[in-house]
């Protein structure tokens, strides 16, 4: 009989993950495969860009939660995925990364009997503040599978107690779909979009609470635009920064700091290849610069993501939007550093994936909701 899996995806960088672990397993003969997207991050762009730029087939369930507290989004999900669970009966439920989805959606299926898989399993930033690392450790100590992308995750989680059997050293699936679209990435089409030459210019994504919704924003902007008079700023702007940045009451200055709408993925990272530097306080941005090999500042006081400073291709900043004023000299030293692909990023990773699904068994699934 074929193995019944739904695969959750929640945000953004949720799809780019779960896309090629969705491809693989629609082409293989042994699998039923249901895709679901809560709905935690939602807009019509987004679904575009999954269904045209990553080619996987569009979920054939909307959860649509939208925004919201931790707790009422991590409710709503469980309260409208349990039926889905119900009604299908999945073998395996596989969740990603570390959003209030993945949590909410491995506690479901963990309450319904069925087995979870973590697909990013063992990150560890060992920030308790943060929320995604709250998330990170509950989704591993209720999994049953836990698929981890980089050397150290499997310390963290025999440290945590996590029977060894479950740890499968995969690889990382967020860059099995950048080697797969690699070819389409244009860094000088997307470097002229925004009227910069390549080579020339700092991409910028900043939109961690501990950043932008306090003081610091404003430090932080007022640094960009310093930094721009030697060199241009191209600024994607998160809805929520884009949000935080009005509230202080005016524009950044200078028409070498561009702040821009979110872009496509696609153009994104043809955008980023092409840069001198990024500089960012997201996770997966960590991962595909390393990936491209352009130098990352990291405007944060840890990372979950160690390997990428292991690889030289990384540099923690801190939580101190004054060191930005360093990131023209910063890029330079990064760029001399030696660098090197970490184990399993070779675009493979949702073929091995899918192989341990197919050759480990999991228990049926009892499916039968209780209060």
């Amino acid at each position: 009989m074929a193995v019944r899996v739904i695969s959750i995806v929640g945000t953004r960088p949720n799809f780019v993950k779960m896309a090629p672990v969705a491809a693989e397993l629609q082409d293989r003969a042994g699998f039923e495969h249901l895709l679901v997207h809560t709905g935690q991050h939602y807009d019509e762009q987004m679904s575009q860009i999954f269904l045209d730029e990553l080619g996987v087939d569009e979920p054939q369930h909307m959860l649509r939660v939208g925004s919201g507290t931790h707790a009422t989004q991590t409710a709503r999900v469980m309260e409208r995925l349990e039926p889905i669970l119900i009604d299908w009966r999945p073998d395996i439920v596989l969740v990603p990364g570390d959003v209030n989805s993945t949590l909410a959606a491995a506690l479901t299926a963990s309450k319904l009997g069925v087995a979870v898989g973590h697909v990013e399993a063992g990150l560890r930033s060992f920030d308790r503040s943060m929320p995604e690392e709250i998330n990170r450790v509950l989704t591993d100590q209720i999994s049953d599978l836990l698929f981890t992308h980089s050397p150290e995750a499997r310390g963290h989680l025999l440290r945590e107690g996590c029977d060894a059997v479950a740890i499968h050293e995969v690889g990382n699936t967020m860059i099995d779909t950048l080697v797969a679209m690699r070819k389409l990435l244009d860094p000088d089409a997307a470097a002229a979009t925004h009227g910069v030459r390549r080579s020339e210019y700092l991409v910028v994504t900043l939109h961690r609470p501990a950043l932008v919704d306090g003081p610091l924003l404003a430090d932080a902007v007022a640094a960009l635009t310093e930094v721009s008079r030697s060199m241009p700023v191209v600024f994607p702007v998160h809805p929520r920064t884009r949000a935080a940045i009005r509230r202080l009451g005016h524009q950044p200055g200078g028409e070498r700091l561009r702040l821009v709408e979110p872009l496509g993925y696609i153009e994104f990272l043809g955008l980023v290849s092409g840069a001198s530097g990024v500089l960012t306080d997201s996770g997966g941005i960590q991962e595909e610069t390393t990936a491209l090999g352009v130098p990352c500042l990291t405007l944060r006081a840890n990372t979950e993501r160690p390997v990428t400073i292991e690889q030289g291709t990384n540099l923690l900043l801190g939580l101190d939007p004054k060191r930005i004023a360093e990131v023209p000299e910063l890029i330079a030293h990064v760029r001399e550093r030696r660098w090197a692909l970490p184990t399993g990023w070779d675009g493979c990773a949702a073929r091995r994936l899918a192989d341990v699904l197919e050759s480990t068994p999991v228990a049926p699934a009892t499916c039968t909701a209780a209060g």
